[in-house]
C-alpha cells in the first residue's frame, strides 16, 4: 500500500497566511501538518509516501529533508498547481497505477490517527470516510450521500430533488483498490484531454462512484477529531478545539 498526498495548491482562502507557506507546512504545536501525516502513516506501517507538490515546493522539500526516518517520502511536481486539483491527481498517475491499494489524502487536514487507521486497518477495497456531524453553512463541505446504504451523490452542492437517507462530510481521505486507482488515473486523463483543468479531483472520483456504487463502502468516523484547513478560522479552531482532543487521545493510547 502507498499513500498519495495532494499538497500542490495555494491556500488562497487563508489570506496572507496562505501566501507565507504551503498549507501542509502550517505548524500546530510545533509540528507541521506534513510531519504529522508522515508520522501517522509510518506508525500504521505505510512507508511508501508520494507527495504532489507545486506552490513553494522548495520549502516542502526542506521539511521532508528534516524529517527523521529511514524512508523519505518522494515528491512529484505539478507545474500547473494554479489549476484545479484534478491536475494534481493526474500528476500522481504513476503512483496510482503502480499496483496495490492506494491511500489518497488531502495534505491540509489535522486529524486523529484513529481516523487514518480506519482506512489502513479496515480491510482492502474502496473506502470513503464520512463525518455525519458537520456544519455546512457555507456549503463548503464535500458531502457523500447514501440511500439504503448505497452512495448516490458526492459533491459540495446537492440537487434539491436528490433523495437520500444519510449524509456526511468527506474527510478527504480515501482508500482505492488497484483497479479503481487505475480507473481514477484514466478518468483524470480524460478530464485533461477535455480541457477540464479547473475541476476539483472529487468530480473524477464521483464519476467512478456513481458508475460502480456497489464497489465502495463507507466508514463513519463521527466523533473523532479532525479539521480541514481552508480559512483563517479553521486555523483558530484547529488550535483551540482539535489539538487538545488529539493530546487527550495520545494520553489515552
Amino acid at each position: 500500500m502507498r499513500a498519495v498526498l495532494l499538497a500542490a495548491g495555494r491556500g488562497l482562502r487563508l489570506g496572507p497566511l496562505g501566501q507565507e507557506r504551503p498549507k501542509c507546512l502550517l505548524p500546530f504545536a510545533g509540528r507541521s501538518l506534513l510531519a504529522r501525516h508522515v508520522e501517522c502513516l509510518r506508525a500504521l506501517g505505510v512507508d511508501e509516501i508520494v507527495l504532489i507538490v507545486g506552490f513553494r515546493e522548495d520549502e516542502v522539500h526542506a521539511e521532508l529533508a528534516a524529517l527523521a526516518g529511514a524512508s523519505r517520502p518522494t515528491t512529484v511536481t505539478n507545474p500547473r498547481f494554479e489549476r484545479g486539483s484534478v491536475v494534481s491527481l493526474w500528476t500522481a498517475r504513476e503512483a496510482l497505477c503502480a499496483g496495490g491499494d492506494v491511500l489518497l489524502m488531502d495534505a491540509d487536514v489535522l486529524y486523529d490517527r484513529a481516523i487514518l487507521a480506519r482506512l489502513v486497518e479496515g480491510g482492502a477495497g474502496n473506502v470513503f470516510l464520512i463525518d455525519r456531524k458537520f456544519d455546512d453553512g457555507g456549503q463548503e463541505a464535500v458531502k457523500l450521500c447514501l440511500r439504503r446504504g448505497v452512495p448516490v451523490e458526492f459533491r459540495k452542492r446537492l440537487a434539491p430533488e436528490l433523495e437520500y437517507d444519510l449524509v456526511g462530510e468527506s474527510v478527504g481521505f480515501f482508500r482505492f483498490s488497484e483497479p479503481i486507482a487505475r480507473a481514477l488515473a484514466a478518468r483524470c486523463g480524460e478530464y485533461l484531454a477535455a480541457d477540464r483543468l479547473d475541476e476539483p479531483y472529487e468530480e473524477a472520483i464521483r464519476d467512478l462512484l456513481l458508475e460502480r456504487p456497489a464497489e465502495f463502502r463507507v466508514e463513519d468516523i463521527t466523533g473523532l477529531p479532525w479539521i480541514e484547513i481552508d480559512f483563517p478560522d479553521d486555523v483558530r479552531r484547529a488550535q483551540e478545539e482539535i489539538l487538545p482532543r488529539l493530546s487527550q487521545a495520545r494520553r489515552r493510547a
